[in-house]
């Protein structure tokens, strides 16, 4: 048996027992068959009748919805994807744009600073290698004043000092001509950014830096214009100086050894050796000391001055004496309060006489 209940329209089977009440509003329920009017009578009105107008047949309920069309059904949100992840900074947007040229920048040419030390450092091993194999020759020497040598021992000394020789000579050249390049293409770019012309012409520079003799007095000079011109003769003279004499004193030495390599008696040998030795550890000192005047330039670019400009008072302009210092007020019942100051010694108070500073 299936009644509904007026109020709230819950349909409820009360199998074959009859009730009255809803037991969810506790509204009239509606007899199971028959009309509202057959059960409530021609005069009598239901509680739902009462409350909510007519009487709706059973099994329906008001629903309250606004007037006109029905709403649009709403859209589900859409489904967000993975949290994206980056391996990298990402590059995209916040990229601004500049219309303007860009700045052109005279190319330097020239042998690279890499270059010139790796030159100058197998250069180096070079003359030192050669000033090795001489040494080990003199002692050879001296061991075969009471020993007969090994035929093969006795031909790798001799033809091993000639054969490093001839390798040191060429190295020495190859430095020679790197150093040039170098020194050329420098001298290029710093009278260039100086806004003055190369006083110099190229072959000028190449003859007075490769023409033996000839270079010992032409080839620091060249340095040392360079040096003038980027304004860096005060930190690089002493250098520059030292490695001159050193230079000379090498070129000297090997001079004299190249004199006496003729010679054909055994001390004439021993003394040519022990020249010889000499001659490859100053041509070796030479190198390592024109390579330090090489980084003395390479450490500054042509571009960045070698002067600061700081900001220094006028002298010229009157200095104002200092205002006389005031004794302090004592600290006390006796000294005098704020009001009692001036108007114009007020204004340069910063601590009130007589109290604490704030913290």
């Amino acid at each position: 048996m299936i009644q509904v209940c007026s109020q709230c329209g819950t349909r409820w089977n009360v199998r074959d027992r009859q009730r009255a009440w809803c037991p969810r509003c506790n509204g009239a329920l509606l007899p199971p068959s028959g009309s509202a009017q057959a059960q409530w009578g021609p005069q009598a009105h239901p509680p739902a009748q009462r409350r909510f107008g007519p009487m709706l047949p059973s099994g329906y309920r008001w629903v309250a919805v606004r007037p006109g069309a029905p709403p649009p059904p709403r859209r589900r949100p859409r489904e967000l994807g993975p949290t994206p992840r980056y391996q990298a900074i990402p590059r995209w947007g916040l990229v601004e744009y500049f219309d303007s040229a860009p700045e052109q920048r005279p190319v330097r040419g020239g042998p690279s600073s890499a270059t010139v030390r790796t030159t100058l450092m197998a250069t180096m091993g070079a003359l030192g290698a050669a000033a090795l194999v001489h040494l080990v020759r003199y002692v050879l020497l001296i061991v075969n004043r009471t020993v007969l040598l090994n035929p093969w021992l006795a031909g790798a000394a001799t033809w091993g000092g000639v054969v490093v020789s001839v390798v040191a000579t060429f190295m020495v050249v190859a430095s020679a001509v790197v150093l040039t390049n170098w020194l050329i293409a420098r001298r290029s770019a710093a009278f260039g950014h100086s806004g003055r012309q190369e006083p110099r012409s190229i072959w000028s520079l190449r003859a007075g830096c490769l023409v033996p003799v000839v270079n010992l007095a032409w080839a620091p000079v060249y340095v040392i214009e360079l040096a003038e011109t980027e304004a860096r003769l005060r930190w690089l003279r002493r250098p520059i100086i030292v490695w001159w004499v050193v230079w000379v004193m090498s070129t000297v030495v090997s001079i004299f050894a190249i004199a006496t390599s003729f010679t054909a008696d055994a001390q004439g040998i021993a003394d040519n050796t022990v020249t010889t030795i000499v001659a490859y550890l100053l041509g070796l000192s030479a190198l390592l000391l024109a390579q330090q005047v090489f980084l003395g330039f390479e450490r500054r670019p042509v571009e960045r001055p070698a002067r600061r400009w700081v900001m220094v008072a006028d002298k010229s302009a009157p200095v104002k004496p200092a205002a006389p210092a005031e004794p302090a007020a004592p600290d006390g019942p006796g000294a005098p309060d704020d009001e009692h100051v001036a108007p114009r010694e007020a204004a340069s108070v910063v601590e009130p006489r007589g109290r604490n500073p704030a913290a």
